[in-house]
């Protein structure tokens, strides 16, 4: 399915001068900045201004305007030059101010040894005072690890600031809709929500009578079976429960509709739904096939009602332009297992492994051989008929990023990302699950995840993308951001005398 629940980024681009430097000097290496980008990457997610800043701010107005009106929803700074640190900043400032959308700040590099007169541009010295006024006017903005580089590296380091642009616009332009409180003995599936205000996210926060209403209200939907087709058609001979597709396909249209008469003022949606005991006794199934469609559409929904989930994933979401998916963090590999299929292959370390499994919201994409089943678990407590509608299947073997952005119960917010992968190791289970080797994930478990009190459901991205995550995570004033350290870096409180 299209992902079509995330932004469209187009960046615009800003060359600025310093008035003792030739404007020209900024232009020409405009120039050639655009004209990388083209040989490269797609034209249309950029913006070339036709205004060079050169210490002055009605020039500054001027191109802000210019951008505006051309549709720029991030904005790139480059500095041709030294740059003039007052307008420059001032353009940052005034970007976010209007848009709330995010600022790169780059720079040129001396281009050859043959140029150094008045060919020499200096932003190598200029980004350090841009840099000091940002701080000045209390501003982040993105400035990536290298930021003074040639036509093409700056060409690139554009395009690798798009995901992370992306992901910043859809959390400002964002709502999350919820059903029902976390249920009984969750107290880890939900936190203060004063954070979500602070990140620029809308929340809409009602009861599961409110969606069973709804439903019902649903009945007899001329779409229902037009709907439920395409779902037999998906499953294909995974469909070991067709009686039961009628009932999901009259729920997806039940959230689809409540997405499109609720979106109100923001752009884009994700859902955190309490999905047990009472649903499976009401609505008659559970859940998690619908769920797992919807994420296929760039739509997460969390199970549990689990609000920093379902905006987890829809991070990854943005980042990736993929689907991601919401897995607890949950069983250790037992000792036969890794002997017989992990140990010497991937790991030697049996503490890196472990099982992420969930009841089946993961996109269907993602598993191998997937079926429609029961819920094992919760049939154990209610009766078997009731619990149809969840998707089982091993995840496929993968790249992985597991993360998690987190309000914590004292009002502050926290993250995390590590990287690792999805092995091809059978795991001999239920749900959607899979085994993960993630280095040095035992001390990360202990002396971060433990320590900082994450909860135990993971965002999980299909690919290797921490350095993105991180840079969003500092973009949105997340306070500390985790990872897993390498065996030599010790964590804060990690015991030092452990051997």
């Amino acid at each position: 399915m299209n992902i079509d629940n995330i932004p469209t980024v187009r960046v615009g681009i800003i060359a600025v001068s310093r008035d003792c430097f030739p404007e020209s000097l900024s232009v020409k290496r405009r120039t050639a900045l655009i004209k990388a980008y083209k040989a490269k990457y797609d034209l249309d997610e950029i913006y070339e201004c036709p205004i060079c800043i050169v210490e002055s701010e009605l020039q500054m107005e001027a191109a802000l305007a210019d951008v505006l009106a051309h549709g720029c929803n991030a904005l790139c700074i480059y500095l041709g030059n030294f740059g003039p640190e007052i307008s420059e900043t001032m353009l940052a400032e005034e970007f976010i101010r209007l848009t709330k959308g995010p600022v790169m700040m780059i720079g040129a590099a001396e281009e050859t040894q043959n140029d150094l007169l008045d060919g020499r541009g200096d932003a190598y010295c200029g980004m350090l005072n841009c840099a000091y006024n940002l701080k000045l006017r209390k501003e982040t903005v993105y400035i990536p690890s290298e930021p003074i580089q040639n036509a093409a590296g700056c060409a690139k380091l554009i395009h690798e600031f798009i995901p992370i642009a992306r992901a910043v616009i859809g959390v400002h332009n964002l709502k999350i809709m919820t059903f029902g409180p976390r249920p009984s003995n969750f107290f880890a599936c939900n936190a203060p929500i004063g954070q979500l205000f602070d990140l620029g996210v809308e929340i809409e926060e009602n009861s599961e009578l409110d969606l069973f209403e709804s439903y019902k209200n649903h009945e007899g939907d001329r779409r229902i079976n037009k709907v439920a087709k395409d779902m037999a058609k998906e499953l294909g001979n995974g469909n070991k429960k067709p009686e039961v597709l009628p009932r999901l396909a009259q729920f997806e249209i039940t959230l689809l509709d409540w997405i499109d008469s609720h979106k109100g003022s923001k752009s884009y949606v994700c859902i955190a739904l309490k999905c047990w005991p009472a649903f499976q006794t009401q609505f008659e199934f559970v859940p998690c096939y619908v769920n797992s469609r919807l994420a296929a559409r760039g739509i997460p929904v969390s199970c549990e009602n689990d609000i920093y989930g379902t905006l987890s994933e829809y991070i990854g979401t943005c980042v990736t332009g993929e689907s991601t998916t919401l897995l607890d963090i949950n069983n250790t590999v037992p000792d036969d297992m890794f002997e017989e299929s992990i140990k010497g292959k991937y790991t030697d370390k049996q503490s890196d492994v472990f099982m992420g499994f969930h009841c089946g919201n993961t996109d269907i994409c993602r598993l191998c051989n997937p079926y429609m089943n029961y819920q094992r678990i919760m049939a154990r407590a209610l009766p078997k008929e009731v619990t149809n509608g969840t998707l089982d299947g091993d995840l496929k073997p993968s790249d992985v990023t597991i993360y998690r952005l987190q309000g914590t119960s004292d009002n502050h917010i926290y993250a995390y990302a590590a990287e690792g992968a999805i092995i091809p190791v059978k795991p001999r289970s239920f749900g959607s699950i899979g085994v993960f080797n993630i280095p040095e994930m035992g001390r990360f478990y202990r002396y971060f995840l433990i320590e900082n009190c994450f909860p135990h459901h993971t965002a999980v991205c299909f690919s290797h993308v921490g350095r993105e995550l991180f840079e969003v995570y500092r973009l949105l004033g997340v306070e500390l951001v985790g990872y897993n350290h390498p065996a030599s870096l010790p964590y804060e409180k990690e015991n030092p005398f452990n051997k």
